[in-house]
């Protein structure tokens, strides 16, 4: 396996839940776009080569500007699988080990990317940062009634990026009619191992407007105290 390091990141959902009628990949927080905050990230891991972004397909070449030369943009797919396929054959042949991170985890720490990568160079087919989870949870069925209650101890909230050797990833992706969440879903299916690290609670999730102010509110403070220093 090639020791070279690539990240892809899917970048064309409309993001509705957020709302504002922008790409939520391009909605603005501290006055810069959600996706460059997280590419940036990217770049600024010890590990990372390149950077793969598939963008809405009508907008590109917007895309393209913003994130500068050094990042390859393709457009996006329907669907999000559709997208991690595309940007995974944008990839230089060279790269061995594959990064999938969200567009809407902006404060994700470059710490966390590079955990994630060294995990796998170190020989994990394929790792996934998690945090524990913190509010019961209940199975219900279709009616909404409770089915049962998972031993909280045993759950965790998975995070990005997702790191995986690029064989295994592809031929987990040659697999197009598995309804799954996430990456490592895929890769489970195969019967691959999936090894957890520990996530970082500022990687989470811009979804809905709340998050957006919370990361806001966590910017604003990270700012306030990089001035004291």
């Amino acid at each position: 396996m090639s020791t070279r390091v690539g990240a892809v990141v899917p970048a064309a959902g409309r993001g509705e839940r957020l709302g504002g009628g922008t790409p939520k990949a391009l909605r603005p927080l501290a006055g810069r776009p959600m996706l460059l905050r997280a590419v940036e990230t990217l770049l600024a891991s010890a590990h990372v080569t390149q950077v793969v972004v598939a963008a809405p397909p009508t907008l590109v070449d917007v895309v393209g500007q913003i994130l500068g030369p050094g990042v390859c943009v393709v457009p996006g797919g329907g669907e999000r699988v559709d997208s991690v396929r595309t940007a995974l054959d944008a990839l230089d042949d060279d790269i061995g080990v594959v990064l999938v991170h969200d567009a809407a985890r902006p404060l994700t720490p470059a710490t966390l990317v590079d955990a994630v990568a060294t995990a796998v160079l170190a020989g994990h087919p394929a790792v996934i940062p998690v945090l524990p989870v913190t509010d019961t949870v209940k199975e219900i069925d279709a009616d909404g009634r409770v089915v049962r209650t998972p031993r909280r101890d045993m759950l965790r909230a998975v995070q990005t990026p997702q790191g995986f050797r690029r064989d295994i990833l592809r031929t987990a992706y040659a697999n197009r009619d598995l309804p799954v969440t996430d990456d490592a879903g895929l890769v489970e299916a195969l019967g691959v191992p999936v090894t957890t690290i520990p996530g970082a609670e500022e990687a989470f999730k811009v979804t809905r407007p709340v998050d957006l102010v919370l990361a806001e509110a966590l910017l604003a403070d990270s700012l306030a105290r990089d001035g004291q220093r």
